[in-house]
């Protein structure tokens, strides 16, 4: 009887020997190009292992009908199928219209934001009431009294006498606050620590605000969905209610001032063009370069995105800090703002200044700008900054800017020298700006704040409330000690201004009022279980940004701690949805329209291992009365339609209150955020309590209730099912599985488990602490969005650890899942979802037993998976390895354990590669480091480097104990600290992903390794994502590189970065300007500024950290 058929040549398999006559460099590349470029394939040769084709075909089958009659047994998928079979003629399959979708969403979406400009009426209030108090108080030099400080509230001194300040503030835990302590019956006051609490100015203010207080409560009590309440003060208070106690930081410093946030800044004042001219000549070398340098640093923080930049520096000639920038603006963004601070950190001190040419400069930018209608087109001002040494300015101003003086000009002189002053002051006076003198660090804040009060006179003197919102922020500074401060929000924001008339021409800004919106309760208007397993909502500002994006990931991880990325809030569209090359959706979007179109997308999953190819249909319209649109995503085919069915409230109950069954916890069912009667109801207990009448108040989603009853009746079987399962199971058969599971579109979720709870392997699984197993707002689980995309009736299998994947001694776990899909009317929506959980060790022994096997005729069998000649592995269809008799390669990917094999199987077509990209990447800076031979050629050299060293470390002492040092947040010594810091840097990143051609079911070949030739042959294992690779393992083929699943920076040449860095992206402008008005007072332009008293100990480390860099390297 013939025995088996051994692998014969096939013309599908390249090979090609190795070409010895070259060199050893070029070993490795030439063999990968010669499998590439060969087109015929080698018998083995004499002594070489033989895999029998017949034979792995028979393993990979019995394997997979083993596989497939264990899951569909333990799962119950042919009886949840059935199930749905059986209800089919009641059901009907909607189809989904997109754009109504997108409409309704939008329509909710401005309702809900309508009353948070009620909360602008709510804040409107506010104002009127500030304002009144206001015009009913005068100031009072002497005044005492007594506030609730909310770093000092409830703080006693040694007596146990409460402190200054610091009297019982009643402070109590609530839900609708992230469970933090606050008092709702009151606002607390937070001042950051360079503004002393009791000066004259503040307490007059905090007096004046007072008025707010029965404001803030009544406006809560009318809308119970308002968050935080607050009255940002120019003077520098902070009053905020409900009344927090405020946690300092590391060092007992409070950094956060209101008037840096983006909220105040943006309602102060309208959109800018500003050019900051900075004077680089030697008279500004020492300490005055250094508070040069932190004053612009102050500047460039109160910019924001709505608003444009560019630094000139000066002496003898005239050059762009940033080369590329030159004779443009850029757009004020996080990313530009902080590229100018390093390049201004740089820069360096020489010759004699000459102003006039600077200005020339910065004025044509700005009229450039203004005539070709690009930049903020609204006011524009030059920043001057000088010890004051300049002349020649005078016919610089009456050739570009009088006698209209439609650019201001803010002039900040430099240093305790006052030689100069009237010229700075005269300068600023005659081009409606504003002089002031900035004498130490601690100066800069206060004295850069004066410039926006002066841009705000326009609309102060109007009396216009314009409405700003923000961009997405995450307030962390606000609440330095709590995790829900890296919510994502929005804030809604007003100016507040005074109204008496003997002040109205100076144009008085008493501050802002705000309050903030969730945009997780924003986003809840678009429920998940309308937009279909791969579906989505997304919200964008009128630059462009990401305002809220499932894809959108603000936080990266440093060590144990998550941390905002420096770039979290200007993420543009086109970076997320990137395979938008011609930025055709962006730009419908930022320009308010409503429409649709479709995209081929790849979608990465499970953290970028595995990727899903989709047509996704767009669906985008505006938010009336704000600057966000608004998208809708559904995927084509399944996406679009909804299964509905019908179920009496009496059968859904009974169904409803089994104990296997929960619903998804992020989705609205029924609301219960508002009522505090309500809070503490689970969406199961809110729904059961409303359909039984039991509590009519409630308000529920009736839509979602009704799929929830008729998915309840349904899948109902599925629980007596299991548990006679779990009952009649032998011993032997305990550990098949440990727990079946289901899940449906609208969220519902039943379990059952198979084992103890104690013996779970995995006990995170279908819990909140395994986000990628659950429901949740952003997407369906990992399970279900991979079993609707495979073939009909087949599992797909997915490898995890059950607890710590870096911790190898954790049993691994597998989850197999498939869909169930109905048909009505040729039209095919997914139903549900079902599956298990077992252990791998299960899973390898079915398979080493299916690898026992042979062909009938064949007696015993010649060879198995378990002989030292034959390596087999099982891997799924992205290259991971499920099975292989050496323990370590499990969970790893194929190309990284044999680099030839993967190597071969691409180029063969078997699996393909595909680049995906992040544009929210983490990278690591390169490490520039100096010539470690410099200090030993130069002695003194390396005695100066020691010196600056102390001398800095010094610093850092002295400023972690001085308030100065504290009061600016871009303090120099911060920067040291980070500079010292292996810190990690937004970048942007490709990743290649592997995908297994489905059509390519088996093939074999031969892999020419050099002096020897390993045999190969692959089989899908049926109804599964599964592969079974038999090979040869004596044959070495480590002339092979690996073949990884690594991120690379994508690195910009010199050319394409500026390009890059140049680039106007197209953007909506806001709809309010004001620049300027006749009856404004230009004569209030400042004068000599109040020296601060800085402080002896300070200026000494300052000497010393001045030492010019090149003396000391």
């Amino acid at each position: 009887m013939p025995g088996p058929s051994r692998l014969s040549p096939d013309p599908s398999c390249p090979y090609s020997r190795m070409p010895w006559d070259l060199g050893p460099s070029l070993w490795k590349t030439a063999v990968i190009l010669s499998l590439l470029l060969s087109s015929t394939a080698l018998s083995p040769t004499s002594g070489q292992t033989k895999i029998p084709l017949e034979t792995v075909k028979l393993w990979a089958d019995t394997f997979g009908q083993d596989l497939y009659n264990t899951v569909t047994k333990y799962s119950g998928s042919l009886l949840l199928q059935k199930k749905y079979k059986d209800v089919e003629p009641g059901l009907r399959i909607q189809e989904v219209d997109g754009l109504e979708l997108v409409r309704k969403f939008s329509e909710d979406m401005e309702t809900m934001l309508h009353r948070k400009v009620e909360a602008v009426k709510v804040l409107q209030n506010l104002v009127e009431a500030a304002e009144e108090a206001d015009l009913s108080h005068e100031f009072n030099k002497s005044l005492v009294f007594d506030y609730y400080n909310s770093v000092l509230i409830n703080e006693r001194d040694g007596n146990g006498k409460y402190v200054e300040l610091g009297a019982e503030f009643i402070l109590e835990s609530n839900a609708h606050f992230s469970n933090l302590m606050v008092n709702t019956s009151l606002s607390s006051v937070q001042l950051p620590t360079n503004v002393y609490n009791k000066d004259p100015d503040i307490l007059n203010g905090v007096y004046m605000s007072e008025a707010l207080n029965p404001v803030f409560v009544e406006n809560f009590q009318r809308d119970p969905t308002l968050t935080w309440q607050y009255f940002g003060s120019s003077a520098g208070f902070f009053r905020i209610y409900p009344g927090i106690k405020w946690t300092p930081d590391e060092n007992g410093v409070i950094t956060f001032d209101c008037r840096n946030r983006g909220w105040y800044i943006q309602a102060a004042t309208s959109p800018k063009d500003i050019v900051i001219v900075l004077d680089t000549s030697g008279s500004m070398k020492g300490l005055r370069m250094t508070i040069a340098k932190h004053t612009i640093s102050t500047i460039l923080d109160t910019l924001g995105e709505n608003d444009f930049v560019n630094i000139i520096a000066y002496n003898d000639y005239i050059h762009y800090i940033e080369p590329c920038f030159k004779g443009i603006l850029v757009q004020a963004d996080r990313d530009n703002r902080e590229h100018f601070k390093q390049l201004v950190d740089d820069l360096m001190v020489k010759g004699v200044g000459v102003v006039d040419q600077a200005l020339r400069e910065a004025f044509q930018i700005l009229k450039q700008f203004q005539e070709a209608r690009q930049g903020s087109l609204c006011n524009q001002a030059i920043m001057l900054i000088s010890d004051g040494a300049v002349e020649d300015y005078e016919p610089v101003f009456e050739e570009y800017n009088w006698p209209d003086r439609k650019v201001r000009v803010f002039t900040y002189l430099i240093g305790r020298e006052v030689t100069f002053a009237d010229r700075m002051k005269w300068i600023a006076c005659n081009n409606k700006g504003y002089y002031t003198q900035i004498s130490t660090l601690a100066d800069a804040q206060e004295n850069v704040m004066e410039y926006l009060h002066v841009l705000s006179r326009p609309m102060v003197i109007n009396h216009d409330h314009d409405i700003i919102w923000t961009e997405a922020y995450m307030d962390s500074k606000l609440f330095t000690s709590h995790a829900q401060s890296l919510m994502l929000l929005t804030t809604v924001a007003m100016p507040v201004f005074s109204k008496k008339n003997e002040t109205r021409s100076h144009g008085i800004l008493l501050g802002v009022v705000g309050s903030d919106v969730a945009l997780r309760e924003l986003m809840k208007l678009a429920p998940r279980y309308k937009l279909g397993i791969h579906g989505y909502a997304f919200l964008n500002t009128n630059n462009g940004y990401i305002l809220s994006h499932p894809d959108l990931r603000p936080l990266y991880r440093e060590g144990k701690k998550l941390k905002p990325k420096p770039n979290y809030n200007s993420v543009d569209l086109s970076e997320v949805e990137w395979e938008d090359r011609a930025e055709t959706l962006r730009t419908a979007m930022i320009n308010g329209e409503t429409g649709s179109l479709s995209m081929d997308v790849k979608v990465p999953l499970d953290k970028g291992k595995r990727v899903l190819f989709l047509t996704n249909d767009y669906f985008f319209t505006d938010i009336s009365d704000t600057p966000f649109s608004l998208g809708v995503v559904l995927s084509q085919g399944h996406g679009e339609y909804i299964l509905l069915g019908n179920t009496s409230v009496e059968e859904g109950l009974h169904d409803l209150l089994h104990p296997d069954l929960t619903l998804a916890s992020d989705w609205i069912y029924c609301i219960t955020d508002i009522d505090p009667d309500h809070r503490k109801l689970s969406q199961l207990e809110a729904m059961v309590r409303f359909l039984t009448g039991e509590d009519p108040d409630l308000e529920c989603d009736e839509e979602l209730v009704r799929e929830v009853l008729f998915d309840a009746v349904v899948t109902a079987p599925m629980e007596a099912y299991w548990t006679a399962l779990a009952l009649n199971s032998s011993e032997d058969y305990q550990h098949v599985a440990d727990m079946a599971f289901l899940g449906t579109r609208a969220g519902l979720l039943r379990s059952s488990l198979f084992v103890g709870s104690e013996k779970i392997s995995n006990k995170k699984f279908l819990t909140p602490e395994d986000k990628a197993s659950i429901f949740t707002m952003d997407h369906f689980p990992l399970w279900y969005r991979q079993a609707a995309e495979q073939p009909a009736g087949s599992f797909v299998f997915d490898l995890h650890s059950a607890e710590d994947p870096e911790d190898p001694g954790e049993p691994l776990v597998v989850t197999a899942s498939t869909a169930v899909a109905v048909t009505v009317d040729k039209k095919t929506a997914i139903a549900a979802a079902v599956g298990i959980q077992m252990r791998l060790d299960f899973l390898h022994h079915l398979f080493w037993a299916a690898t026992q096997q042979c062909s009938a005729g064949d007696g015993l069998c010649p060879q198995s998976c378990q002989d030292s000649d034959l390596d087999c592995f099982v891997i799924d269809n992205n290259g991971f390895i499920l099975i292989s008799g050496r323990p370590q390669e499990i969970r790893r990917f194929l190309g990284e354990v044999d680099g030839a094999l993967m190597t071969q199987l691409l180029s063969m077509g078997v699996f393909s590669q595909v680049t995906l990209y992040d544009y929210q990447a983490m990278c690591r800076p390169p490490n520039h480091h100096h010539s470690a031979a410099r200090p030993l050629v130069s002695p003194i050299s390396a005695l100066l480097t020691v010196t600056r060293w102390l001398a800095n470390e010094l610093l850092l002492f002295l400023l972690q104990w001085s308030t100065w040092g504290s009061w600016s947040e871009p303090s120099r010594a911060e920067a040291h600290k980070h500079r010292k810091q292996d810190v990690l840097q937004p970048c942007d990143t490709e990743y290649p992903v592997f995908v297994h051609q489905r059509a390519i079911q088996e093939a074999n070949g031969i892999i020419e390794c050099g002096a020897c030739q390993k045999v190969f042959v692959m089989h899908q294992i049926p109804n599964s994502n599964l592969l079974l690779l038999v090979t040869d393992p004596t044959c070495d083929c480590s002339i092979f590189p690996q073949v990884l699943q690594e991120a690379t920076e994508v690195k910009y040449n010199a050319s394409i970065k500026c390009d890059r860095m140049r680039s106007q992206k197209l953007r909506r402008r806001p709809d309010s300007c004001h620049a300027f008005h006749p009856e404004e007072n230009a004569q209030d332009c400042g004068g000599t500024s109040e020296t601060s008293a800085s402080r002896p100990l300070l200026l000494l480390p300052l000497c010393a950290w001045l030492l010019p860099p090149q003396l000391l390297w």
